[in-house]
């Protein structure tokens, strides 16, 4: 009877914290949900309608199918298919930003965190690398576009003081786009450095002194130890920086005033976006350049993944 009477106690007693988690996780959920799902969708139900403003009389919402998406593949007079172009602008400047940076930040990484070299006032020199990292997009861009512009202190320092004529770099299709691929090199550099960093203090130290112990100099180091048990790490920023690299928008939009010049060569897919956006409110050619986005990211995002995912050994026999 008594036993009876204290498992009943127990369970009285007893208390669930289960539904707690519903409870901490519901404001990420209305905030997902409210901000990025519904918008999502929005996006993908626009990209089907003529919707637009002509003017002051709005047209629309009228159904046309894929009708948007042909009128986006649809040449130009000249022969030229503008989405193509804007997708190659796109991924040039992104590469020419962002491999050069993935790169100097692993090295970085790998002299910052160094057992060998044993850098002093490294809390320093990680402050200064993440810097750039605060500053906005826009102060960037207005900075570099007054250093490389035809009165800038380039162009005084080598054309024009020496008696030469202005050099216009942004006239210029690869100077502009370098421009640019810079800036987002200069921004985005310390972040990648410091994911880095932190990927190669997770790595065992035991792995490298059993290494140095059997002889193994550093570039062994590096590529049979660092690279291989660092690749999440590096998946993971080489995908999120093309992710970043393909909404690629406020630098080159700044610099060039919107226009994408020279000739549209610096002009991106979320400027093409936006020029649908801005006046006419073409919200259905906009929604189907976002689905063309989303679907070149989602694309480049699994080959980047299954290029660097590694080869599992065939079953011996």
């Amino acid at each position: 009877m008594s036993s009876t009477t204290s498992t009943a106690t127990v369970k009285h007693k007893s208390i669930s914290y289960a539904g707690w988690g519903y409870f901490f996780i519901a404001p990420f959920v209305i905030v997902y949900v409210a901000c990025s799902l519904i918008p999502l969708f929005s996006t993908f139900y626009n990209a089907f309608f003529e919707n637009y403003m002509d003017g002051l009389k709005h047209i629309g919402p009228n159904f046309i199918g894929f009708e948007n998406f042909v009128t986006l593949f649809t040449p130009r007079a000249d022969g030229r298919l503008e989405i193509l172009n804007y997708t190659t602008n796109t991924m040039i400047m992104w590469v020419i930003g962002a491999v050069p940076q993935i790169v100097f930040a692993l090295l970085l990484a790998v002299i910052f965190t160094s057992e060998r070299m044993k850098i002093k006032g490294q809390a320093f020199f990680k402050t200064v690398i993440y810097m750039p990292n605060l500053i906005m997009a826009s102060a960037f861009a207005m900075l570099f576009f007054q250093i490389f512009s035809s009165v800038g202190p380039i162009n005084q320092l080598f054309f024009t003081g020496n008696g030469g004529s202005a050099y216009l770099f942004f006239d210029n299709t690869w100077s502009a786009r370098s421009i640019i691929a810079f800036i987002n090199f200069l921004m985005w550099f310390g972040n990648t450095t410091i994911l880095l960093m932190a990927g190669i203090m997770g790595i065992d130290q035991s792995l490298f002194e059993a290494a140095s112990i059997d002889g193994a100099n550093s570039t062994q180091v590096f590529f049979k130890i660092t690279i291989p048990l660092l690749m999440p790490i590096i998946i993971y920023v080489v995908i999120t920086a093309l992710i970043g690299g393909l909404q690629m928008f406020d630098v080159p939009q700044i610099i060039t005033a919107g226009r994408g010049g020279p000739n549209n060569t610096t002009k991106t897919l979320v400027m093409a976006l936006n020029s649908y956006i801005g006046t006419s409110k073409n919200y259905g050619m906009a929604g189907a350049v976002s689905i063309i986005l989303f679907i070149v990211t989602g694309i480049l995002s699994f080959v980047v993944f299954r290029s660097t995912e590694p080869k599992k050994e065939g079953k011996k026999k």
